[in-house]
């Protein structure tokens, strides 16, 4: 059974990415960060031995060559409109390209479990469920796995609000689809993400944590909110 990993990206422009981290660290750093989350990402997939990462951009000045040169892997373009009707067609995309079960997920959370990733597919694979889905903290979802092209799924979805996941799963539940769920996780968009990440046990995510450790020393004002200040 053919297996895809969608990754949708952006590159790592000061400025263009990461713009809530950038508001504590500035866009320079930012963006240094946010390329070493996008590259820890890629290596968690290259533990996926029969997965196919395909790396979905954001529309960019740099070829597509040059992207696929940097990173690795099938570089793609990300159709236009908003997060559901390009997360829409970038499924249609693989599924058409061939592949029976496909997942997808961001560039957001460089410390994902792999083994999160392996059930999802394992999950769809096994007939358990039509749709796998792994619920974000904020109240979107990190993953989503499907067994077949559902447009429909992407349509009338808040995006960006915390009513992201609830009104998918309605969505799922009125079109007669099988939901399973993995653990739930974090994305890091914020300087308190990334301090997280740096005090969590250094299981992976090695190129984030090293340009985080740079950061906070170059610059010992960075400090924490008082959410999560011990």
């Amino acid at each position: 059974m053919k297996k895809a990993l969608i990754i949708f990206a952006r590159e790592a422009v000061p400025g263009k990415v990461k713009t809530r981290l950038a508001a504590s660290v500035g866009p320079q750093a930012a963006a240094g960060i946010y390329d070493g989350m996008l590259r820890d990402v890629l290596e968690g997939c290259r533990r996926l031995a029969d997965v196919t990462p395909v790396l979905f951009w954001s529309r960019t000045d740099t070829p597509f060559e040059v992207l696929a040169a940097r990173y690795g892997h099938q570089a793609r373009e990300q159709s236009d409109g908003d997060l559901g009707e390009r997360m829409g067609n970038a499924f249609a995309e693989t599924f058409t390209d061939g592949s029976d079960i496909c997942c997808i997920i961001g560039s957001d959370s460089p410390d994902l479990p792999p083994a999160y990733i392996r059930h999802a597919f394992e999950l769809l694979e096994g007939g358990e469920a039509d749709a796998v889905f792994g619920p974000a903290e904020d109240g979107g979802y990190y993953l989503l796995g499907l067994r077949e092209n559902r447009r429909e799924l992407f349509e009338g979805i808040p995006w960006g609000t915390p009513q992201v996941l609830e009104t998918s799963l309605e969505r799922a539940r009125s079109l007669g689809l099988r939901s399973a769920f993995l653990p739930p996780w974090y994305d890091i968009d914020t300087l308190d993400d990334l301090l997280r990440l740096t005090r969590s046990a250094p299981a992976n995510a090695r190129r984030t944590r090293e340009a985080a450790g740079r950061l906070l020393k170059d610059n010992a004002n960075l400090t924490p909110s008082e959410e999560l200040a011990p």
